[in-house]
């Protein structure tokens, strides 16, 4: 989704008014937010006496933190790192394609970040053929993965991916996803390459939560258009830049209500919950199971507020959707051919503050509310 900016009190919905030098820097922010500007930050700091692993935690998604080196900053300097190497990697391949080197970066910083900004109103439609698109859709891939996976790929240790179970878990929805959404699309599409290629596309599109476009989805079977809103909700891997409720969280949401049923028909027989070998504590389960109550509590009452403004059932669902997991593209009216911009005022304070509550892991935002938090 090409998305719209604001000047003044102007919408421009029309990305051909917009100077190169605002779009690069839009694309530039989104580069910078995907990783963190504390995680950033953290790796100068220290330089000025200033610690902060509570900040690391807050800002790196998910439910636990995985440090790759024992200092803070150091582990902050590595992710920069592999970070910055992934974005000149696309956009080396985009060029290579034909693409310019000022859309190039633009659209290798957007893609890393998840952000999904592009310099075309059509976004990646646009952009090039085939081999463009399935470039953006390997990137996609990767942005998606916890990035702690990438460092240990960079040093060699490539059967990491598939020791993670959540990356497994990660594949194995992107690949069903695709496959079922590659079946449907027969009744929409004549050319089966062209058909994978889109399935492809938009299902890693959605899942990464970085909302590029390259077809109307609103076009294709419904079931197709379910299984899009549905991995809305999953989002990326924990450590990636994605957005969502992170695969992670999702997997041990349904290792854990199999081990409830397990407990049910074998009440005496003893069993944890682990991931990755490791057993999994009662507090983190707690948390997460917070998390989703919230997260889908969020989205039901943000939805309900949308349709007190008058938005039909499938908008106001799919605008909250799409902004409490910061994708851009929804269905119905905020599709990916249309904007945001036709919304109410109230509307766009409301997904606004999804787009923040998603962005900052809910409960950094949520925690604000508390009046003990700041009395403490």
């Amino acid at each position: 989704m090409s998305g719209f900016t604001t000047t003044g009190s102007t919408v421009i919905t029309d990305l051909n008014m917009v100077e190169e030098s605002v779009l690069v820097w839009r694309a530039l922010t989104q580069w910078l937010g995907g990783m963190g500007i504390i995680v950033l930050s953290l790796a100068i700091l220290p330089l000025l006496g200033v610690g902060g692993m509570q900040l690391f935690e807050a800002e790196v998604p998910g439910p636990t933190t995985d440090r790759l080196r024992p200092r803070i900053q150091d582990t902050a300097r590595l992710l920069w790192t592999v970070y910055f190497l992934i974005t000149a990697a696309e956009v080396a391949a985009l060029m290579l394609g034909g693409v310019s080197f000022y859309e190039a970066v633009c659209h290798a910083f957007t893609t890393m970040a998840t952000g999904g900004f592009s310099t075309r109103n059509g976004s990646i439609a646009e952009l090039g053929g085939s081999y463009v698109h399935l470039v953006v859709t390997f990137f996609m891939f990767l942005a998606g993965v916890n990035f702690s996976l990438h460092f240990q790929a960079l040093r060699g240790k490539v059967g990491g991916y598939f020791r993670s179970e959540e990356f497994r878990f990660y594949l194995g929805v992107l690949a069903a996803s695709v496959f079922v959404v590659f079946l449907f699309n027969f009744q929409v599409y004549k050319d089966p390459l062209t058909n994978l290629r889109d399935s492809a596309f938009q299902v890693t599109s959605l899942m990464t939560t970085t909302g590029y476009g390259t077809a109307d989805y609103e076009l294709w079977p419904v079931l197709a258009q379910y299984i899009l809103v549905g991995l809305m909700f999953v989002g990326g891997c924990a450590g990636s830049t994605g957005g969502g409720m992170k695969n992670v969280r999702v997997l041990l949401l349904v290792k854990h209500s199999f081990l409830q049923l397990s407990r049910l028909i074998h009440p005496r027989r003893v069993r944890l919950l682990k991931i990755d070998q490791k057993t999994v504590s009662d507090e983190v389960i707690q948390s997460i199971l917070g998390f989703f109550a919230l997260y889908i509590g969020i989205f039901v009452l943000a939805s309900l507020g949308m349709a007190a403004l008058g938005v039909d059932l499938v908008t106001a669902g799919a605008s909250v959707i799409a902004c409490l997991s910061n994708i851009g593209p929804g269905l119905g009216q905020v599709g990916p051919t249309d904007n945001f911009a036709h919304l109410p005022e109230v509307g766009h304070v409301l997904l606004s503050f999804c787009m923040l509550v998603g962005r900052l892991e809910v409960f950094t935002v949520l925690v604000l509310i508390f009046p003990s938090f700041w009395r403490k």
